[in-house]
Order: C-alpha cells, then structure tokens, then sequence
C-alpha cells in the first residue's frame, strides 16, 4: 500500500455511505463506494482498494456471499458491519476471513480507528517479524519460545500455535475456529471448545492475574484476540 489509502464503503442506506464516506476522507482515506453486492464487487476487482467496509444485510447478495467471492481472490482486509441480532452472521464472516466487526449503531469515529487499527495490521503480516515483542512477552519464533520479562515460559507446541497466531496480528478478533486451524495437523482436541482450556492454560502461564487478562483478551460470543498494547 502506498500513497493515500483506499476504502471501498459498501452499504445499501445512503445515509450510513455519506456519513462513513465523510469522516473516512476528513481523516485523509479516498473512499469508493457502493450499494449492493455486484457493484462492491465490481469496483473491488477494478479499483483493488487496500480495504472495503462492507454492511452484510445487503439486498440480493448479501455481505456474506461479497466476502465469500472477496476471499477466494484476495486478502484485501475486510471491516464488516453488522445488526446488534447478526451474531451468527458476525461468526459467519469472520470465519469467512473478515478482520474486524462493528455493531450498528455505531460510531463513526470507531469506525475510522478500526479502519486504521486494521490497515496496520494488514500491513504488519505482509512481512512478518520473526520476532514479536507485545510489552514484556516477547516470542522468538524459530526458536518456538516465549519469555515474559526476561523469563521463559514453557508453552506447549498448540499453546505456542495459538498464541503465535494472534500475536501476529495483534487486536485482530479470533474465532475458536480459526484457532484450531492455527494447530491443524498438531495432536489436538477436534473440537473448538478445546480452545477454551487452551487459553486458560496460556493465560495461566504468562498473565500476572488471569482473572484480568493482559495480553490474551476474551472477545464475547465470538473469541479471543491479544490486546494490541498489553
């Protein structure tokens, strides 16, 4: 990504499109935008903007299936928005691969620092460093070890996996799902709730208090993400 980024804005209520629109370009993104499935992925493949907002109760094809045809040709970094009852739907999209949700009604200026939040986060994993430092817990990656101040900290190779998974991509929300495919191929629980004992044992292992959990955050109904300034 290079100059001034690119947001496509898909929604199919003219109000919300101004209003993101507008504060997206005060704070110094150029929108596209768009109002139904076809069009976003028309302007999508035509414009390759660095980030699409997409509403997913769109009329005809609706969010899920524009991120679904999205994700089987690019990354492109996806913020979706979504009803307050959506709560299957904000499951479904994130593991279709969306990054990141807001919940309607929502603020505008929430909207612009996810926008943001989530640019940098995309950009970070185009090089990803073989060494992460999130405050004191540090990850050495090819040696698969972790330290907490100094310290080191005995993970399992899943616990490592799962941790290694979101530290990457800090404040990015993960769902138990695309956590056990973090450890695919490890000898791991098949079942998503496995992740819970996992995360506690992790929690155990390098927070100070793991009843207030630092680094790894609970994301309610959805799942886990490590705190992106611990």
């Amino acid at each position: 990504m290079t100059g001034v980024p690119t947001v496509l804005v898909v929604d199919d209520a003219p109000d919300i499109v101004r209003l993101v629109r507008d504060y997206l370009e005060h704070a110094g993104f150029s929108v596209l935008t768009a109002t139904n499935g076809p069009d976003a992925l028309r302007v999508a493949r035509s414009h390759k903007p660095d980030l699409v907002v997409l509403d997913l109760g769109l009329p005809g094809r609706d969010g899920l299936d524009v991120t679904r045809d999205l994700r089987r040709e690019s990354s492109i970094p996806i913020v979706m928005l979504t009803a307050r009852a959506d709560e299957s739907d904000k499951l479904v999209g994130l593991e279709l691969g969306a990054d990141d949700y807001v919940t309607k009604p929502f603020s505008a200026k929430e909207l612009v620092a996810r926008v943001r939040a989530v640019l940098r986060r995309a950009q970070a994993a185009v090089q990803p460093s073989e060494h992460i430092r999130l405050g004191i817990l540090e990850i050495d990656v090819p040696r698969m070890s972790v330290s907490l101040g100094g310290r080191p900290v005995d993970l399992t190779p899943s616990e490592f996996q799962i941790l290694l998974t979101m530290a990457r991509q800090p404040g990015r929300v993960f769902t138990r799902s695309q956590l056990l495919d973090a450890v695919h191929g490890e000898a791991f629980e098949s079942y998503e709730r496995a992740i819970d004992a996992h995360v506690k044992n992790i929690r155990r292992k390098i927070e100070p208090d793991p009843r207030v959990p630092r680094f790894v955050q609970t994301v309610f109904g959805v799942g886990y993400r490590v705190a992106e300034r611990p």
